[in-house]
């Protein structure tokens, strides 16, 4: 990965997991900081990383909400 395109996708999941932790806020954001890594860990090789940041917030989601339940 490039080292624009990884700058790029890190400020657009620091911008998710800020909109994550103020929709989650019953959450800790730590928890929710792990959650987003673990799901980005997930993509370190995809070699097309243009919806990797919406996979990773679309995943993340999910298991916020679960975890909600």
């Amino acid at each position: 990965m490039g080292k624009v395109t990884q700058v790029n996708e890190e400020a657009v999941l620091a911008d998710i997991e800020r909109q994550l932790v103020d929709e989650f806020p019953h959450i800790p954001s730590n928890v929710v900081d792990a959650l987003i890594r673990e799901e980005h860990a997930r993509f370190t090789h995809s070699r097309v990383r243009d919806f990797v940041p919406l996979f990773v917030e679309k995943h993340t989601r999910e298991e916020l909400r679960h975890r909600s339940n």
